[in-house]
């Protein structure tokens, strides 16, 4: 497998896990991930076989049936996945997400209710938070829920969910006006089951998921809009059981989120370098291949050190979270330059194929579709650029 991506001081328990997705990821992804990619096919064996080797589970903790694994054995996962396909990497992150924040912040019986379930892979998460009139601005949000009795009336509509139609379960941020003195604190996080499905939702009156939005790459995943006309949620459906808290569940679940693009950008700058190394070694110009020629060599070299260092930011990231401590810095930082080295790293394997990597039977044309999403998930660089800078302001902060 290389040298390239190593983590020190692994478990006996995290090292099988990896060989073992790692095989999966060789076996059942790769062989059919372009074919897949170009019918923008929603991968069902895949799925399936991640539910059975307990993916959908793994930071879920053993007492809700889970394995109760780190935020770095999940990003390691994803980092694996994604080398295989980014598209199927995202299936699992929103579903992750949504666990998390269950986990870390919701109450007892929302815990014993969807933990288990979600677990099996019985239910599967999303995460709606962004809207078509905002982006990184969530202070803007304008789907509003309402109270009403021993319910929550829901109107608006949110953009960019991942898996939007074949999720059963949505978290999703609504303004809710109950007192807050700032914005932050008007938001507030429902958890909404449904059936799977595009249009209207037979389970939930009044909640629509549209279709799919066509994309340039990201494919085989589906990513939709949710409409909600005077949808219903029951009180003890509001994550954790008070309103107002959601902005800060949502920031908690973006953070980790964080970390999973930071891995997803690791897997795909991997597999890119991969292709180009072996691709660099066959192809021969001028008399011999091409990997010969110092000005492959040079470009060689600048990919492993990016795909290197994007590695060791995200596992820093990840374990950071993982302490218990505050990883704003870390996991922006590892966001921030994994998504700009994968582009990088894609686009330098891109022009190592020359002329064939514009062919859609090589696999690099699919990933050079797929790295300018990551570049956007989980805040763009400006954003991640903000978030750094005024946590440095924070540590570095001079005396007045």
């Amino acid at each position: 497998m290389g040298r390239l991506a190593q983590t020190d001081g692994l478990t006996e328990i995290q090292r099988d896990i990896l060989a073992t997705v790692r095989d999966f990821v060789d076996k059942e992804i790769i062989p059919v991930a372009t074919e897949l990619e170009h019918k923008d096919e929603y991968p069902a064996a895949i799925v399936e076989g991640m539910k059975q080797l307990g993916l959908f589970g793994l930071t879920i903790p053993e007492e809700y049936g889970g394995l109760g694994e780190s935020l770095l054995t999940y990003a390691l996962v994803v980092e694996e996945i994604a080398r295989g396909w980014m598209s199927v990497s995202g299936i699992v992150n929103t579903h992750f997400i949504v666990a998390h924040m269950i986990n870390a912040h919701g109450t007892q019986e929302q815990k014993d209710h969807f933990l288990p379930r979600m677990a099996a892979g019985e239910i599967r998460g999303a995460f709606s938070m962004s809207e078509p009139g905002l982006g990184s601005d969530v202070s803007a949000i304008s789907t509003k829920g309402v109270k009403d009795g021993e319910f929550y009336v829901l109107n608006g509509q949110k953009m960019w969910l991942t898996n939007g139609g074949t999720s059963t379960l949505v978290a999703v941020l609504c303004k809710t006006d109950e007192g807050g003195s700032t914005p932050y604190k008007n938001m507030t996080t429902f958890l909404i089951e449904k059936e799977a499905g595009f249009g209207p939702n037979p389970k939930v009156p009044g909640l629509t998921v549209p279709g799919k939005i066509e994309k340039m790459g990201y494919k085989g995943v589906d990513t939709t809009e949710l409409v909600l006309q005077d949808v219903r949620v029951p009180a003890d459906r509001v994550l954790g059981g008070v309103p107002g808290r959601g902005f800060y569940q949502m920031m908690d679940g973006v953070e980790v989120g964080r970390v999973n693009v930071a891995a997803r950008g690791c897997g795909v700058a991997r597999r890119a370098f991969e292709l180009g190394i072996s691709y660099a070694q066959q192809r021969t110009t001028f008399g011999k291949k091409i990997a010969e020629h110092q000005a492959i060599q040079f470009k060689l070299a600048e990919m492993a050190t990016k795909v290197e260092a994007a590695h060791q930011m995200m596992v820093m990231a990840a374990r950071k979270k993982d302490s218990g401590e505050r990883n704003d810095l870390e996991a922006g930082m590892a966001k921030y330059l994994a998504s700009e080295y994968c582009k990088e790293v894609v686009e330098d394997a891109f022009r190592i194929h020359g002329g064939y990597g514009f062919s859609k039977e090589y696999e690099i044309e699919r990933l050079y579709r797929e790295a300018p999403m990551l570049l956007i998930g989980e805040g763009t660089a400006e954003i991640q650029k903000m978030i750094v800078g005024r946590r440095l302001l924070e540590e570095y902060r001079i005396a007045d």
